[in-house]
């Protein structure tokens, strides 16, 4: 976690890399290693959706990371669904908007869903589709479990 974290809700929760050895500590692994751990945090929360029973069919990615071709792989693999990239690198403010625009309407007895407003406005940037690769799976599964307990583990020791 390097700015605390809300889902768990660690709002001091700092970044452990953990199993860090002579053997593999050189800058490419550790940036990707900061790379993954934070996309296992994202992945934490889209479990307990999934626990809720919301499983999404496709994930749209917003923000700096989404312009790297390897952050929405590692996120397409730690999710286990397809990624892409808005076609707006703007996606908060778009969401705000959108969020503003739904609640104007409403507020103006319009009729006006959501879902409508999110049709009309919000494009994909299709060559940045990424889906889940079955060799990477187990992988991220076991590296989920790994970060969900060390999270827990230091926690409740006092470290996060």
């Amino acid at each position: 976690y390097l700015n605390g974290e809300r889902t768990p809700n660690l709002p001091a929760g700092s970044g452990v890399f953990h199993g860090l050895t002579m053997a593999n500590m050189n800058p490419q692994n550790m940036a990707r290693a900061v790379m993954e751990g934070a996309t296992l945090g994202l992945g934490y929360g889209l479990q307990r959706f999934r626990q809720l029973g919301l499983d999404p069919t496709e994930i749209r990615l917003t923000g700096g990371g989404s312009n790297s071709p390897a952050w929405r792989q590692i996120a397409a693999d730690v999710f286990n669904v397809p990624v892409v990239a808005l076609a707006i690198g703007e996606g908060a403010a778009l969401g705000a908007a959108l969020q503003a625009a739904w609640c104007w309407n409403r507020a103006e007895s319009e009729v006006s869903s959501l879902k409508a407003l999110v049709e009309r406005t919000v494009r994909t940037d299709e060559k940045t589709r990424c889906e889940p690769s079955v060799k990477t799976r187990g992988m991220y599964d076991a590296l989920q479990a790994r970060q969900t307990s060390l999270t827990r583990h230091l926690h409740t020791g006092g470290h996060l």
